[in-house]
């Protein structure tokens, strides 16, 4: 308890109800204090689990789970699970706690996803915090989970497409603008970063500086539905960032080995797998790295980028043009034998 002590002269000048006033404010002021001075430093393990080449000879843990720190947990699903391996990020408030995606596996007895958070979450007074499961994106690999917790009480779900996103987080100028959760003593910011899907998300938390970037920056493939989209994306995501601190930049997969290698699709195993955090750094060089990107593939230091729809329609008038070949050669031919 903080005792106020006033001197007279001071006390005399206030009146009672003043001074109580300022006993009230004084604890206030003080609990406050953490939220607003330096981010809470974490830890991030030196190696992730790396899957397996033989997942059956080699059985895998389904789930990763890290304390970085006390109120902020990273779960990583297992490359023998889901060759996604998706991160999935807790954070716990006062109030309640927020889980960010839920993965690539609907199966509890594959993936025990809701009762390994369940089992994280605290209780106040006796009652387990409420929990609120919010996503970056409408991608299967990142809200497959949501069903383990559908009959869960105290649990609320916010499905990833567009309009939920917008009702839910009130952007009534998507994509501009910032939102943000308050779930106790503890703020998080949502930005609207579409270009990879047009309902992605990306989270700041105040009180570790982390951003939780999905699939919009991560070592691996940045895969593009719109790349005009996606430099907007990363000039907002800068601008938001400018005055804040920044600790890591955590995104939703790793896909890149520490030589700069990408992993194939499908692989269950990541021999030397890179970390999984980017910097502030590589923010800013997306920019430039998107003004550069010649529409369909290019490879940077920690990602590469590519539009799936452009390589597939270069693929089809590619195809079309050998089927062309094909036909006018096969004329050609008939046309000498009949001659």
């Amino acid at each position: 308890m903080i005792q106020l002590i006033v001197p007279t002269t001071i006390y005399e000048a206030f009146s009672s109800a003043s001074v109580r006033v300022l006993q009230l404010l004084i604890p206030i002021v003080c609990c406050a204090m953490p939220v607003l001075g330096a981010p809470v430093e974490g830890s991030l393990p030196i190696q992730w689990d790396i899957g397996a080449a033989d997942c059956k000879a080699s059985p895998q843990p389904p789930l990763q789970v890290h304390a970085y720190e006390p109120q902020t947990f990273i779960l990583r699903e297992s490359l023998c699970a889901d060759p996604e391996a998706n991160f999935l990020y807790l954070l716990i408030g006062s109030e309640k706690a927020l889980l960010i995606d839920t993965g690539a596996v609907a199966d509890p007895s594959k993936m025990p996803l809701a009762n390994t958070v369940l089992s994280l979450l605290p209780t106040k007074d006796g009652v387990r915090l409420p929990l609120l499961i919010v996503h970056r994106h409408r991608h299967r690999d990142h809200y497959s989970g949501d069903v383990q917790f559908a009959s869960v009480p105290d649990v609320q779900v916010v499905a990833p497409d567009l309009n939920r996103v917008r009702t839910f987080f009130r952007f009534d100028h998507w994509p501009e603008g910032a939102s943000h959760l308050d779930i106790g003593d503890r703020i998080v910011h949502v930005i609207p970063t579409p270009g990879h899907e047009t309902a992605h998300v990306v989270f700041y938390d105040e009180r570790t500086a982390l951003l939780l970037s999905g699939d919009f920056l991560m070592p691996g493939r940045l895969t593009l539905e719109d790349t005009g989209a996606d430099k907007n994306s990363a000039a907002r995501v800068i601008t938001f960032l400018t005055a804040r601190p920044l600790a890591h930049i955590l995104g939703g997969h790793i896909e890149r080995d520490v030589a700069g290698h990408t992993y194939s699709e499908g692989s269950t195993h990541h021999p030397s797998e890179r970390p999984l955090e980017l910097s502030r750094e590589d923010l800013m060089k997306l920019p430039s790295a998107l003004a550069s990107f010649n529409g369909f593939y290019a490879s940077h230091e920690n990602y590469s980028i590519t539009h799936p729809m452009h390589n597939l329609l270069a693929l089809l008038v590619v195809a079309c043009a050998l089927l062309f070949v094909v036909i006018l050669m096969a004329y050609r031919f008939v046309r000498r034998r009949r001659d």
